[in-house]
Formats: C-alpha cells, sequence, structure tokens
C-alpha cells in the first residue's frame, strides 16, 4: 500500500511538475506539425502552412493548448505570407471530440512587400479597395502587421478580426497628376473600420503630416474624415490644380506658399466617387501670386502683371461644393503693399464677398469723377456683393474714405467683363484732381440716373462725353442722364451756374440730349445732341467761348468770343463746322513764329503785347478714326486773314499749309479795309509782297515751319475774303 501511495505520490508530483513545466515553459516539438497542417486545411481547403518548429504551451484552467509557429509560411492558394510567428489556441476537449480544432489565428508578419500582401489578402477576403490597389502598379513599400483572425464552428472567418501595424517608405505613382511618396503611418483595421495614426507622406514632393485618419465603412459606401497638416510649402500650377478647380475655378494662380492645419471628412460611394466634402483649414500664406486678368488699369494705373498676397492667414470652411473663405494680410496690387480684409461665400452656384482694401502710397484714379487719391493719406475702399450663375457681378455697396473725401456707391451691377451696367444711387463729397470741390448725388429710376448737386467738375464731362469719339468704357447698357446742377467748375476760373438738361446713351455713345446753363453777365450755354437717319447731329453755342477755347494748351491769351460748333456724324465719320467770333488771341506760338519769319514784325509785337482781334473764325473739318482732316480754317481780323488746310494724325504728324496776309495788302486789292500803317508791315506800307505761304509739318513736339513771300495772293483767299466782307 506504501509503494502504491509512493507512486502515485509520484505520478500526481511528476504530472504536476509536467503540467507546470507545460504551461510556464512550454515544449518545442515538431511531432504535430503533419496534425496542425491536416486540420488547418481540413478547416479550410485553400489554405496550407508551411511548419519548421511549434512551441506548445497548456492554458490548464480553459484546457486549451497556446500554440506558437516561428519562421513559418502561411499559404492560401498558392499565395505565400511569410510570418514571424504564428499564434493559436487549440481546445483539448474539441481535439479528442474530433471536432473544430483551431478557433484562432495570431499573425505576426516579416517586412512584407505590399503589393505581395494586397495579392494573398484579395483571395479570402474580396474588398473593392483591394481591386483598386491592386491595379496600381507602380505601389511600392513594406508592411509589418499582427494579423488576429477567428473562426467559426466551420471553419469560416468571422467578422470579427483585426489587424494592426505600420507601413514603411510607401510609394503610389500611377495617380492622375499627383504622385505619392514617402508614406509611413501606424494602421488598426477592423470589419468596417480602418484607423490610421502619425501619418507621413510627401504628395508631388510636398511633405503632409497627419495625427490621425479614419475610413469607415457605411451603409452606402464609406467615411473618411481626419486631420491634416503642412508645414511651409510650395505649390506651382501642376500642384495647385484640386485646389483651383475646388475654390478658385476663375484665377490663374502661378504659385502658392504656405503652411496649413486642416480637418477633413468625405463619403466614398460604391464606385469610390466623392461626396459629402467637408474640409476646414487655417491656412498661413507667405506667398500667393495671382495672374492678373482684371481690366483694372484704369483704376490702378500701375498695376502689376501679377498680383501678390502676402504674409495672409486664410480660413477656408468647404461643405458639399459650398465653401467660406475669409482672409486678411498684405496685397501687392502695384508697387507699394497695402492691405486686404476679405470674405468669399459660396452657396449654392451664388458666390457673396465683401472686404476691405488700404490704400497707401499707390495711385487710384476714378477719371469719370475726376478723382486721385492724395499720397498723404491713406485711401480706405469697403465693398460688399456677389456673382450671380452668369458671372455677373453685383456689387451691393462701395464705399471710399479718404480724409475728408467719401464717395459711396450703392447696388452696382456689372458685367463679366467688369462693365457698369447699372448703378442704384452715388453720394459724393470730394476735393478732385483739380482741387475742385465736388458735391452731387445721383439716383437711379429705372434707366434714368437723376445727378443733383451743389457743385461739380465738368471738365470729364465737357471732354470725354461731350466731344469725344471714345465709346464710354465704362457703362456697358443704354441710359439717360438727367442733370440738375448749381454750379459747374469748368476750370479754377470759370464756372457755368444752373446746368439743367439730359443726355442719352445707347450702345456706349451720345446720341440724343440737350443742356443749358448760365455764364456770368447773362451769357448762355446751349448744348445739343440729335440723331436723324443714323446720323448725330451735335449742336453747341456759348455767349462766352473763352473757357472752352482755352483748354487747347497751345491756345494762350485768348479773350472773349462766341461760339457756334456743327457737327454731324456718321458710323466711321464726322464732319464738323467750328466758328468763333470777336475774339482776341494775346499768344499764339505758331502764329507768331509765322509772322516773325515773314518780317510782319510789327504784327507779331501786337500779337505778344496787346494781341491781335479777329472778327471771325470758320475750321471745316472731317474726322475719321484717328485722322482729322482740315478742309479750310480762315480767319479775318483788322490786322491779317489766314486761309489754311492740311490734315492731323493724332499724337503722330501734323501738316497744313496756306497763306497769310497782313491787312494792308487786302485793302490795296480791294479797297475796303483801313490801313493800319507803319505797325503792319514797316515804314513802306503797300511796296514788296501782298503776304506769305507757309508750311506747318512734323511730329506735335518737333513741328517745322517754312515760309515763302507772296506776290499775287490766290483766287481762292480773295474769294473767302470778300464772302466774310460783304457778310459783315
Amino acid at each position: 500500500m506504501k509503494v502504491f501511495l509512493k507512486i502515485v505520490l509520484i505520478f500526481i508530483f511528476t504530472a504536476l511538475v509536467f503540467v507546470s513545466y507545460f504551461s510556464l515553459v512550454g515544449i518545442k516539438t515538431n511531432k504535430f506539425n503533419t496534425q496542425i497542417k491536416n486540420k488547418l486545411i481540413n478547416t479550410n481547403k485553400d489554405f496550407d502552412i508551411e511548419l519548421d518548429q511549434v512551441n506548445l504551451k497548456l492554458n490548464p484552467v480553459e484546457l486549451k493548448l497556446n500554440v506558437k509557429i516561428l519562421g513559418s509560411n502561411i499559404i492560401y492558394k498558392r499565395n505565400v505570407l511569410e510570418t514571424e510567428s504564428i499564434k493559436t489556441e487549440i481546445s483539448i476537449i474539441s481535439f479528442f471530440k474530433n471536432e473544430f480544432l483551431i478557433q484562432n489565428l495570431d499573425i505576426s508578419t516579416k517586412p512584407v512587400d505590399i503589393k505581395d500582401l494586397i495579392s494573398f489578402t484579395k483571395t479570402f477576403y474580396y474588398s473593392p479597395e483591394l481591386i483598386i490597389l491592386e491595379k496600381l502598379s507602380s505601389i511600392k513599400g513594406f508592411l509589418i502587421a499582427d494579423i488576429k483572425i477567428y473562426f467559426d464552428d466551420n471553419g469560416n472567418i468571422k467578422d470579427n478580426y483585426y489587424a494592426k501595424g505600420y507601413i514603411k517608405d510607401t510609394k503610389f505613382s500611377s495617380l492622375k497628376n499627383f504622385e505619392l511618396d514617402k508614406l509611413n503611418f501606424i494602421f488598426r483595421i477592423e470589419k468596417h473600420n480602418f484607423e490610421f495614426k502619425d501619418i507621413e507622406f510627401s504628395l508631388n514632393n510636398i511633405n503632409f503630416r497627419s495625427k490621425k485618419i479614419n475610413l469607415k465603412k457605411i451603409e452606402q459606401g464609406y467615411l473618411l474624415k481626419g486631420f491634416l497638416n503642412n508645414k511651409n510649402v510650395k505649390l506651382d500650377r501642376k500642384n495647385l490644380t484640386l485646389f483651383k478647380e475646388k475654390f478658385l475655378p476663375d484665377l490663374i494662380i502661378e504659385r502658392i506658399s504656405f503652411s496649413s492645419k486642416n480637418q477633413f471628412s468625405f463619403n466614398l460611394d460604391k464606385n469610390f466617387r466623392i461626396k459629402n466634402e467637408y474640409l476646414s483649414s487655417d491656412i498661413d500664406i507667405e506667398e500667393f501670386q495671382i495672374i492678373n486678368n482684371f481690366k483694372l488699369k484704369d483704376i490702378f494705373p500701375k498695376i502689376n502683371n501679377k498680383i501678390f498676397i502676402k504674409n495672409n492667414n486664410v480660413k477656408i470652411e468647404y461643405i458639399k461644393k459650398n465653401f467660406i473663405i475669409e482672409g486678411k494680410g498684405e496685397i501687392y496690387l502695384q508697387k507699394n503693399e497695402d492691405y486686404i480684409d476679405y470674405k468669399i461665400e459660396k452657396k449654392d452656384q451664388l458666390i457673396n464677398f465683401n472686404g476691405l482694401v488700404k490704400l497707401n502710397k499707390d495711385p487710384f484714379i476714378l477719371s469719370f469723377l475726376n478723382f486721385k487719391k492724395d499720397q498723404n493719406f491713406e485711401t480706405k475702399i469697403k465693398f460688399s456683393g456677389y456673382k450671380d450663375t452668369t458671372k455677373q457681378f453685383f456689387l451691393n455697396s462701395i464705399g471710399l474714405d479718404e480724409n475728408e473725401n467719401t464717395i459711396i456707391a450703392n447696388g452696382i451691377q456689372l458685367s463679366s467683363k467688369l462693365k457698369i451696367k447699372s448703378v442704384d444711387s452715388i453720394n459724393a463729397n470730394y476735393i478732385d484732381t483739380q482741387n475742385q470741390k465736388n458735391i452731387f448725388n445721383i439716383k437711379k429710376t429705372n434707366k434714368r440716373y437723376i445727378v443733383k448737386g451743389d457743385s461739380f467738375n465738368g471738365e470729364y464731362l465737357i471732354e470725354n462725353i461731350l466731344f469725344s469719339d471714345k465709346k464710354n468704357n465704362y457703362f456697358d447698357e443704354d441710359f439717360e442722364l438727367i442733370l440738375n446742377i448749381e454750379n459747374i467748375n469748368l476750370d479754377r476760373e470759370f464756372n457755368l451756374k444752373n446746368l439743367t438738361g439730359n443726355l442719352i446713351f445707347k450702345k456706349k455713345k451720345l446720341v440724343d440730349g440737350s443742356l443749358k446753363g448760365d455764364f456770368p453777365g447773362d451769357k448762355k450755354m446751349n448744348f445739343s445732341v440729335r440723331t436723324m437717319d443714323s446720323k448725330i447731329i451735335t449742336t453747341l453755342f456759348l455767349d462766352f467761348a473763352e473757357p472752352i477755347v482755352k483748354k487747347y494748351k497751345f491756345i494762350k491769351g485768348f479773350d472773349g468770343g462766341v461760339l457756334d460748333f456743327y457737327s454731324i456724324k456718321d458710323v466711321e465719320n464726322s464732319n464738323s463746322t467750328l466758328k468763333i467770333y470777336n475774339f482776341k488771341l494775346k499768344e499764339l506760338p505758331t502764329l507768331t513764329k509765322l509772322l516773325t519769319l515773314a518780317s510782319l514784325q510789327g504784327i507779331a509785337d501786337i500779337l505778344s503785347g496787346e494781341g491781335i482781334r479777329f472778327d471771325e473764325f470758320e475750321m471745316k473739318f472731317e474726322n475719321k478714326k484717328k485722322i482729322m482732316n482740315i478742309n479750310e480754317i480762315f480767319a479775318i481780323g483788322p490786322a491779317i486773314s489766314v486761309l489754311m488746310n492740311g490734315y492731323v494724325e493724332k499724337d503722330k504728324l501734323i501738316s497744313l499749309r496756306g497763306t497769310l496776309v497782313p491787312a494792308t495788302t487786302i485793302n490795296k486789292a480791294i479797297g475796303t479795309i483801313p490801313v493800319l500803317g507803319k505797325i503792319l508791315v514797316g515804314s513802306k506800307t503797300g511796296e514788296g509782297v501782298f503776304g506769305v505761304s507757309f508750311k506747318i509739318k512734323g511730329p506735335p513736339k518737333k513741328l517745322e515751319t517754312t515760309v515763302n513771300p507772296i506776290k499775287t495772293l490766290t483766287p481762292r483767299f480773295i474769294t473767302r475774303t470778300l464772302e466774310k466782307i460783304k457778310k459783315n
């Protein structure tokens, strides 16, 4: 009995030692390799495994064997996955019952080529994303992972599998317009959920970082969301394709240098089309350069071919093709630094915007208001508006504030070419380029603009609207201008009171209207335009011609005069007649030179002294594009008469020829004009030549004058002189 008891105790002790050793240390053997392999094949005929040595440990509490296999290869449909280790648990009870043996597999891989892993995984787990990844033939990189797979009672893989690990030095170069390189991240994958952390990658040589990105299976596809940051990077046109198409499709972006912090999410449907995009970005722009395709040179005369935005902080929120962009910082429209603060919001097909621009030293001009920025003061321009589906701009308001100058406009509609289609109202109180005070308001009623005010500088109105052949470059629609202004400043010296009337513009041209006003001394101004049979007829009558004539810089010392102007214009040509009566000239450089060259020094002295009086001046001319053909200029007065013709090519060439005759010669020829004596032609009055013929030719600033004496007057000269004398 004692012997039996000893044997039992020894057996128990031996069993306990074995179980303890088996549980704590385990045993290494290859005796079960065939059984494990056969069981795995029986579980799933597509599986196979290459085994070297198996480590076994006993779990006495759960009656399971913990199996660890080192250095094996898993084979699934001839696709091989090299492993660092494989762990599984075998139920001892199920083993003896000949039930399913393997409940799970814990697989730790060696560094695996990603393409090989994709091919291996795809054989037993179908997924559209794996199909797409496999087609990226240029994918490179490797992966190390720990994979846990659970089997049901029938040996099928259950849904509660997961994998974790990291990917190193991965590259995708088959993406259209993009090359993804140096991709590194930690991952955890479960069914319907992919989590990626500590992500680093280079996109087209631009480095990005992300703390976390999550891809989750949802009912209609996938939801991808996460964070993405980058330090200062530089993008050129190639890299800007996606950014430009989403946010600023109308801009030609040259390059951008920036750093950013971004949060994003979007859905991928079953065909991997992107939907429900969301992006929130905080961007620090070091430099943003765009090509200037805006027609703003009339406003910013020194505007650059490329516009630079620097040191801007920009916040972007993008939701389902709608977005909000807010930013502020430096802008270089011209040479010097200015400031911009802006907000752009796209909702459906409508783009709203508002902002503030502060201009410092660079010029800013509103020529139609005769306004120019004062370089001594900061100019603030505040604006708000929107752009519709027709690419037309609408400015709800735009206001200019500079020292004591204010100009506020409301309800401005612009065409796609930034031409004005309509304006609801303008209120102005400013000093213009001639140091003239302007106080007026403009209000739109239908297609009529009613202009009322205390004072207005009319120089632009006269020179660029009433007398210019140029089309109106600011307004893109037909309209009528109704004027009622108490005081019109023609220049620093002359004013016109109580200007009233209307002007009608069609197809950017003045076609109809009339104006009237009062000069001091009960003198009047009347202007009219009429269209008849496609011809525009313009008339202007001034009791006081001096304010208009003095605008021609080559005429100085003009005094008095009554002006009568008449013009007929068709599509290409205009024929005009200008008459001025009873005026005096004190300075006219070309005429003075003619008199001096003709040795008519006495008349030249009068011209430079008290001035030469003319009874009448008449000019008949026609304009065609940039050429003015002067059919005839005839002027007659007590001292001299002049007859000339020629042509003027604007800003290029002047060519005139004519005859100048002192009044004494005319007196001898026709015996009607009093003799002026020695003061006109010297001590031998009546002797010598009758007059001179002359030519004036050359560029406007380099005119050459030649003079030849004549003893016989042309019949044309005598005829014209007799006509004037008989008329008077």
